[in-house]
């Protein structure tokens, strides 16, 4: 029998961690907790969770600036990771998505929602196989079994998140793709019309291909798709 996935909590509030524990445990996973960023990275690093439930508001230091750790340390940055907030802007969600958060749950949430959160991003993260083969667009070369990407023969450095969209709009090449179809293959639910997801993770995907960004051509109102360079 496989090992159940483990998912690291980490919020200051105790409530939350017993409930967000409870309901896990039921669903059918392992859950690990942490009151404060220090000792959520530190069980990143050591127990190399499946995923990561990681609250805004921390007393040590911002979930922002733990995201931005956990992405920027090579043992812990293809974690996935849900951010919690009690803040509903539009600022913070970008910041956490701008910082590679896979994710966000605005609190109070719903625990059927939050778990099926969870199930999607484990299922886009795991069941993801390596298929083979190459995808080739102008200067962009896909190797899709070993999940990696270069542009004029340099590796770009991309989430487990960019990877898959820059992917799907290559194998797509010249096919308008919508933000809601975009939004549906790669993060597996419903974002309920938030499709300012898809812009953040275009624009990241754009600065990482520098000079080839026009390789990925906006259409407005409607989504993105990929182009041979003229």
């Amino acid at each position: 029998m496989a090992d159940k996935p483990l998912i690291l909590c980490v919020d200051d509030e105790q409530n939350i961690l017993e409930l967000l524990t409870f309901n896990l445990e039921a669903a059918g996973y392992s859950a690990i907790t942490a009151a404060n960023g220090a000792d959520g990275l530190a069980l990143a690093a050591s127990s190399h969770p499946s995923l990561v439930l990681l609250d805004l508001m921390l007393p040590d230091m911002t979930g922002l600036e733990v995201c931005k750790r956990l992405k920027a340390t090579p043992i812990t940055s293809g974690i996935p990771v849900i951010m919690l907030t009690a803040k509903d802007s539009e600022t913070d969600k970008i910041l956490g998505l701008e910082l590679g958060a896979d994710d966000y749950v605005t609190k109070p949430f719903s625990v059927r929602e939050l778990t099926a959160r969870v199930k999607a991003l484990l299922r886009r993260s795991t069941s993801a196989t390596p298929e083979g083969g190459m995808v080739k667009v102008g200067p962009l070369t896909i190797d899709a079994s070993n999940y990696e990407a270069f542009v004029n023969g340099e590796k770009l450095s991309l989430t487990l998140k960019e990877y898959e969209l820059l992917k799907l709009l290559a194998e797509n090449k010249g096919k308008v793709l919508t933000r809601d179809f975009l939004l549906d293959r790669i993060w597996g639910y419903e974002f309920y019309g938030e499709t300012r997801t898809v812009d953040v993770h275009i624009r990241h995907i754009r600065a990482k291909l520098g000079d080839e960004a026009r390789l990925v051509e906006t259409v407005r109102g409607v989504g993105y798709k990929m182009v041979e360079p003229r």
